[in-house]
């Protein structure tokens, strides 16, 4: 099990969630084709969302209840509307090679 970012996190990414994550399991996925299918317009420059990868997540929690835009859902609690997200964490982040998961990876740091 993982958690997963949704469809709130698009046009917001306020990163409060990272700050708490104990493993850097996030990733800013920067992608504007997100923004346009959503109709979500980005926060300044800052186009996509932020993703979580599910093969890094440990399952904590911290992360949902830190989230100011209630974005993240344990996985098998994710509302139906946006069941679509869970797929889309775990292929944007799992298929990213080392490189682009260090350029991408979202840290507290």
């Amino acid at each position: 099990m993982a958690y997963v970012v949704t469809l709130n996190c698009l046009g917001t990414k306020d990163r409060s969630c990272v700050e708490v994550c104990p493993v850097d399991c996030f990733y800013n996925i920067k992608k504007k084709e997100y923004n346009d299918k959503y109709a979500r317009a980005p926060k300044g420059d800052d186009e996509g969302m932020l993703m979580i990868n599910p093969d890094e997540c440990i399952h904590c929690g911290a992360c949902e209840t830190e989230c100011p835009v209630e974005a993240i859902f344990e996985d098998s609690g994710v509302p139906d509307n946006l069941k679509d997200f869970v797929a889309l964490n775990a292929e944007q982040t799992t298929s990213l090679s080392d490189s682009e998961l260090d350029a991408a990876r979202c840290t507290s740091k």
